[in-house]
């Protein structure tokens, strides 16, 4: 229990500022869920508002990153902004990040 306490608090340190304290992202349940959250956060900046994310890159596409599975989806598609856990990202840095765009179109 402890050691998942500790992971949840690095997981949301090492996500940086831009997660509000108000709006937090929901908890994960399992360590892996933890650990992939923190790789992710490390190697890409994320956002809890879609609006925050745009304008940090003005001239990209704001996708939704499931932070799970590494796995993004455009605006309008069925999972945009709609996955357990996840978070606002521009594309172009989920890319160069290798994460991929979904292949189901949802």
């Amino acid at each position: 229990m402890r050691l998942r306490s500790l992971l949840l608090a690095l997981a949301l340190f090492a996500a940086g500022s831009s997660l509000s304290a108000a709006n937090p992202f929901p908890h994960p349940t399992s360590s892996h869920q933890v650990q992939s959250i923190v790789a992710i956060s490390a190697s890409i900046q994320l956002f809890d508002a879609e609006q925050a994310a745009q304008r940090h890159c003005p001239t990209d596409q704001v996708v939704w990153l499931n932070t799970c599975s590494g796995i993004y989806h455009e605006k309008g598609m069925r999972w945009y902004g709609n996955t357990k856990y996840g978070a606002y990202v521009c594309r172009k840095e989920a890319d160069a990040a290798g994460y991929r765009d979904t292949r189901n179109g949802q």
